[in-house]
């Protein structure tokens, strides 16, 4: 197997020493547009009944699923492949496969069990519910881990 280069990089606008960072003072020379002033700032009328609960429908996906922005604006919906990845992003982790910036390893072979483990309650309690190359995935990244995690525990 090869071994993939990672590159770190940087992106906080603070130093250690709380100062900002230089490419990040071009920022603090934009000043934020200005409220529009009104004559009388808004007054909180008292609520005269309950408020309304919405009822949630077969098609719906949850709270808040309308106020989804359009992909026209750069938002993508997530998908399944992105939440496999964001369970299955630690594992490299606590196999001691990557290590931190500063070279130090976090292997933690009861962790990386552990977050094996939950990909596979997500394959189970979506079986049938994916597309078969969702399932291919999945299966196939559990079968490499699972490989993987014996390995290290020899």
């Amino acid at each position: 197997m090869s071994e993939k280069k990672i590159k770190v990089t940087d992106k906080r606008m603070f130093t250690s020493d709380g100062e900002l960072r230089k490419e990040c003072r071009d920022l603090e020379d934009e000043t934020p547009p200005e409220p529009a002033e009104s004559a009388e700032p808004p007054v909180a009328e008292p609520l005269e009944k309950e408020p309304e609960v919405q009822q949630m429908g077969e098609n719906d996906t949850g709270p808040g699923s309308a106020e989804v922005p359009p992909a026209s604006q750069g938002y993508m919906s997530p998908t399944f492949f992105d939440l496999v990845g964001v369970v299955a992003q630690p594992i490299a982790l606590y196999l001691g496969d990557a290590r931190m910036p500063d070279g130090e390893s976090l292997e933690n072979l009861e962790l990386a069990r552990l977050y094996i483990d939950l990909l596979e309650i997500l394959y189970k309690k979506s079986a049938g519910n994916l597309t078969p190359e969702e399932d291919g995935f999945l299966k196939d990244l559990l079968y490499q881990l699972r490989l993987r995690f014996v390995e290290k525990t020899g």
